[in-house]
């Protein structure tokens, strides 16, 4: 089965009609970023990319994992440039949305004290038994109903504590404020991305008073001093500075995590949906008006995410395309070419379908490097045996990471009390036609797959409407969405795999 593209079928050139607005959005992933222009026109929403670029952790000033940010703003400032050119000078705003939990530390003098360091630094190793050694994990659920991840915000500022510069520090900003901070001189932080720091009190949508002072009292960090000022999805926080622009425009933030931007676009026309941002990271679950912070969350390990319109992302956190992501790079290695998304699809078709599963849950596969053997000893420590072909590789990846949104959407029905009919994947992800159709086939529900641009889609939509050229609430941005999107039904049982080998192979995860 081939890997298909399932974008827009108008999204080659900005037509510039009299009544058409212009809007940009920078959507930054660990392994690339791109900046993409919206041209809003007759209820559609065009996308046109005009910048990309590959992004990754950097170790050449430290032996730590940092990210360049630095160089990622001025490859974001070039993009917007080139937008405003293709817009015709029409452009009216920009934003920026990126992944979650890394931040920046300020100085006095409002720079930059060093690069921020990477989710995937090893620093935070007994980060997380250190922070519930003075929180309770119970506390620390029932007010920011975050999955213990050892990369979340909290564990990386108690790696980071013993710090003598943090009396130096003036203000700390998550990755896509600070790329705003830089655009506009405001420091803020967006609540969407905000609520991956475990600092938060979801319920409120505000600063956790009783975190922080712990953290404070505790390991001596200046909390809350050096926490900005929360804002909503959708305000304008200001204009780009004189110089970055041919002429400065408004500044909008947006769902400042990629996968809060990217769950406004999915197309539903029910209620009772799932869905699975699929990227690197497949992020899985449910959209709620509220949080679930009861202990049967906490034991099942999900996170609590806000989102738009006062919304929120009930979700688990998968390893997702990652994994295949690095064995690919590891291949290209060794033979000097690297292979297709088409030829990696074809080999997973070709292999035996569920002849081994591994648990993408498990942290050995965070660090990059070393990815293949990892996958062979996770499969091998269940008595399974992959066969030396790149095919049964990416097949045991790929019907893991069905197994895996088949647990997780099954697991947030069960403890937010909810059922669905239909599974929305949005994100890069639902562009590859067989691990859509193994999802349907795992979970029994058909599949709707698309926008694939879902991130950036959603990020302008915000923008759109923060900049008045749409209104309404999220019904009316999904209508949007779905009028700019082709997308694509998979229905289960395509692949003729028995539905109890499907419990079978979770039986050998148990």
């Amino acid at each position: 089965m081939a890997l298909k593209s399932i974008s827009a079928p108008f999204d080659n050139e900005v037509i510039r009609m009299p009544d058409s607005r212009f809007f940009a959005a920078a959507d930054l992933g660990a392994s690339s970023g791109r900046v993409m222009l919206g041209e809003l026109a007759d209820g559609r929403l065009t996308l046109r990319e005009v910048a990309r670029w590959s992004n990754g952790p950097t170790d050449e000033i430290t032996d730590s994992l940092h990210w360049d940010t630095p160089r990622l703003f001025d490859e974001i400032v070039a993009g917007f440039r080139a937008a405003q050119e293709a817009a015709g000078g029409r452009l009216e705003s920009v934003a920026v949305d990126t992944w979650g939990v890394d931040y920046g530390r300020i100085g006095a003098d409002g720079e930059l004290l060093e690069l921020p360091f990477t989710y995937r630094d090893a620093r935070t190793e007994g980060a997380i038994d250190k922070v519930f050694g003075l929180i309770p994990a119970s506390d620390l659920y029932a007010t920011a109903g975050l999955q213990v991840q050892p990369f979340n915000t909290i564990f990386q500022l108690a790696a980071q504590a013993e710090d003598e510069r943090w009396d130096d520090v003036e203000t700390i900003l998550l990755t896509p404020d600070l790329l705003g901070y830089w655009l506009t001189g405001r420091r803020y932080a967006e609540v969407t991305i905000a609520s991956t720091t475990g600092l938060l009190d979801t319920a409120a949508r505000t600063w956790s008073a009783s975190t922080t002072a712990a953290l404070r009292d505790r390991l001596g960090l200046p909390l809350p001093r050096v926490l900005p000022e929360l804002v909503e999805p959708g305000t304008v926080v200001g204009t780009t500075k004189e110089g970055l622009l041919s002429e400065p425009v408004s500044v909008v933030a947006v769902g400042a995590h990629d996968t809060a931007s990217a769950v406004v676009t999915v197309p539903a026309q029910v209620d009772d949906f799932a869905f699975i941002s699929s990227g690197t990271w497949s992020l899985v679950g449910l959209e709620l008006p509220a949080p679930v912070l009861a202990p049967v969350s906490e034991e099942a390990n999900f996170t609590n995410e806000l989102g738009v319109d006062g919304t929120t992302r009930f979700l688990k956190n998968v390893m997702g395309l990652w994994v295949l992501i690095e064995c690919r790079r590891e291949w290209a290695a060794e033979s000097g070419s690297e292979l297709s998304w088409d030829e990696i699809v074809e080999m997973a078709s070709s292999a035996e379908p569920l002849a081994a599963v591994i648990d993408m849950e498990d942290e050995r596969l965070l660090p990059p490097g070393d990815m293949v053997a990892r996958v062979r000893a996770l499969a091998a420590e269940r008595g399974q045996e992959l066969g030396d072909d790149k095919g049964s590789v990416i097949r045991c990846i790929l019907d893991s990471l069905a197994l895996s949104y088949r647990r997780a959407i099954r697991e947030a029905c069960r403890v937010a009390e909810r059922s669905v009919s239909v599974v929305h994947v949005v994100g890069g992800g639902s562009s590859n036609a067989l691990l859509c159709q193994l999802t349907a086939d795992a979970t029994g529900v058909p599949v709707v797959a698309g926008p694939t641009e879902g991130t950036a889609m959603g990020n302008l939509l915000v923008q759109a409407r923060a900049m008045g050229a749409l209104s309404g609430g999220l019904a009316e941005l999904r209508e949007v969405a779905r009028a700019s999107s082709e997308v694509r039904t998979f229905t289960p049982g395509a692949l003729g795999i028995d539905p109890a080998a499907w419990d079978a192979a979770e039986e050998r995860l148990a």
